[in-house]
């Protein structure tokens, strides 16, 4: 038994080029002899297609579509069958009335072969929204030169059933418990799995935990691409009878793999890639996927000569390539000579275009113009945010007018705190750094300008040698440069002892008295959980952000803005 694993970029709510995705992975694999072809979860639709799925057009397209690819298989004798990820319509009064399932095409028909039983409902998930959850496992016989094959299907979460590998896991039947009770030669899992840091050795180990408890191999396939916030890492893989990793296959790059199982206890040398290096090229994939996505061909940003604008240029230049990158420098009169040097050599290493425009005589008009109705100079934090706010406006007319991606550069730390401005550096169509704490902006600038970036470096087509980022900007204070001589450290504690606070506030849940009885200070705790409170307001206006961690300021983050 051969089988064809495709790992797919589809284009949320494309039914139609989805399908073409589909049918060419179908030719390809026929040409290698496989027996039949995997597609992720909800392939025809794109994960995830969110309100889309109300749209009750679609059904009678995905029937067309359905009926149609089986005729193709049929007619062009391709000899192949497909597991196809779509959402099945059911014909009652009662809400939701979908299911999330998978269909088997092959010899000019199609059947439904199985229905997620878990149905994720946290952080970022809402499928109890469009989803009914499916009461019974799904199992499949099929017949492969005159041979039986049993086959387990399960969809995505119906996976994630491991208390002790997991923090949580939704409510409801275990179904690899089920299935040990129906003796299969093979468990499949068809994914649509977002990425996040440290994820895929998570999904690893509860596949192994699976083909111990089923005695069988396990295939693993996950969903390429970025869709919106959500980046999809792909990162399929095989467990094989002896409980080991048989293939692995490409992060964040769309491909095909070929298995048979008679090689099962055959183990890849393959390793997975290290932590920066995942993280580096997830939002490459998110920046490229958004941009082509959402019809931009190109992206423009600000260049300050600070380290967080300097790694979303390096990010979108490897995404879209130098040709496709502007940036724009605004040096105000506070503006250091140092930091205008520093942002035009980084555009030289990287071979993109600047344009610089000083916002000095702007900055004079705009306190011109306030002077009468405040009868009084502009002053204090509201000059400094002018600054901010007439970069903004410069940045989207370019980008309004030339029809670029404005990309946001500010990092988790500062969207925590507020330490930001709506209309001004918060401006953008997407936030590439945004789920990324301050520390860890400089932890990856110093992987990207080390040896070990070289690999990924060389795959984006950025320079493969010498430093990209450079010591001058990773060694820099952090300054907004506001005012003279002005620090992030006037206003925010150092990010060393910012970030650990966050962290344990916003993603580890953990409450700002047990922070304090750990031995944080409790004024500094206290000043913290107030500033995350009162700048819900700003982040509610924020442009859509990549998400890396396991918990973003994004759709799974939903916290009221008038609340106590």
């Amino acid at each position: 038994m051969k089988i064809a694993l495709a790992q797919l970029n589809p284009l949320v709510g494309d039914l139609s080029g989805n399908a073409e995705l589909i049918f060419a992975a179908c030719q390809k694999a026929s040409t290698k002899n496989a027996n039949f072809l995997l597609t992720p979860e909800l392939s025809l639709w794109g994960y995830p297609p969110r309100d889309l799925l109300l749209n009750s057009r679609l059904f009678d397209l995905q029937t067309k579509i359905l009926d149609t690819i089986a005729q193709k298989l049929y007619l062009e004798n391709l000899n192949i069958g497909v597991f196809i990820g779509i959402a099945e319509l059911i014909h009652d009064t009662q809400l939701p009335n979908l299911f999330n399932s998978m269909v088997f095409v092959e010899n000019n028909s199609w059947k439904v072969v199985a229905r997620k039983q878990l149905l994720p409902s946290y952080d970022v998930f809402d499928e109890k929204r469009y989803f009914r959850p499916s009461e019974d496992i799904s199992t499949l016989t099929l017949k492969i030169d005159h041979t039986n094959w049993d086959l387990g299907l399960t969809i995505c979460e119906d996976l994630w059933v491991e208390d002790s590998l997991q923090n949580y896991r939704t409510a409801g039947p275990d179904p690899i418990k089920e299935l040990e009770s129906h003796p299969i030669d093979l468990l499949i899992n068809f994914s649509a799995s977002p990425f996040s840091q440290n994820k895929s050795s998570i999904r690893e180990a509860l596949a192994i935990k699976a083909a111990k408890r089923l005695n069988c191999p396990v295939i693993y396939l996950n969903q390429i691409g970025g869709n919106d916030e959500l980046i999809f890492d792909g990162s399929s893989f095989i467990i094989n009878s002896n409980s080991e990793v048989a293939l692995r296959m490409p992060l964040c790059h769309e491909s095909i793999a070929y298995w048979e199982f008679k090689q099962s206890t055959f183990t890849t040398n393959s390793s997975l890639c290290n932590q920066k290096e995942e993280l580096f090229e997830a939002l490459t994939l998110g920046v490229r996927d958004y941009a082509r996505k959402c019809g931009f061909s190109s992206a423009i940003i600000g260049l300050s000569g600070g380290i967080d604008s300097a790694l979303v240029t390096t990010i979108a230049t490897a995404a879209l390539g130098p040709e496709a990158v502007l940036a724009v420098l605004m040096p105000s009169p506070w503006s250091s000579d140092h930091s205008v040097k520093d942002a035009l050599e980084l555009a030289k290493r990287l071979g993109i275009k600047t344009h610089t425009i000083a916002i000095k005589e702007l900055m004079k008009t705009f306190d011109s113009a306030l002077k009468v109705p405040l009868s009084r100079p502009l002053e204090g934090i509201a000059a400094e945010n002018l600054q901010s706010r007439i970069r903004g406006t410069i940045l989207m007319a370019l980008a309004n007018q030339q029809g670029h991606l404005l990309l946001s550069t500010g990092n988790k730390s500062e969207l925590a705190v507020g330490y930001c401005t709506l209309y001004g550096d918060m401006n953008g169509g997407l936030s590439v750094i945004g789920d990324l704490y301050k520390t860890c902006v400089f932890d990856l600038c110093r992987w990207i300008d080390s040896d070990e970036a070289g690999s990924s470096r060389s795959d984006c087509n950025l320079p493969i040698s010498g430093a990209l980022i450079g010591n001058e900007i990773i060694n820099k204070a952090p300054s907004a440069e506001l005012r003279p001589n002005q620090m992030d450290t006037d206003s925010l504690p150092d990010y060393a002892i910012l970030d650990p606070i966050l962290q344990a506030l916003i993603e580890d849940k953990c409450s700002p008295e047990g922070l304090i009885k750990s031995g944080q200070d409790e004024a500094l705790v206290k000043q913290i959980e107030t500033l995350i409170k009162k700048a819900e307001f700003k982040r509610r206006q924020a442009p859509p952000l990549l998400k890396v961690s396991n918990q973003a300021f994004g759709s799974g983050w939903r916290v009221p803005i008038a609340a106590k």
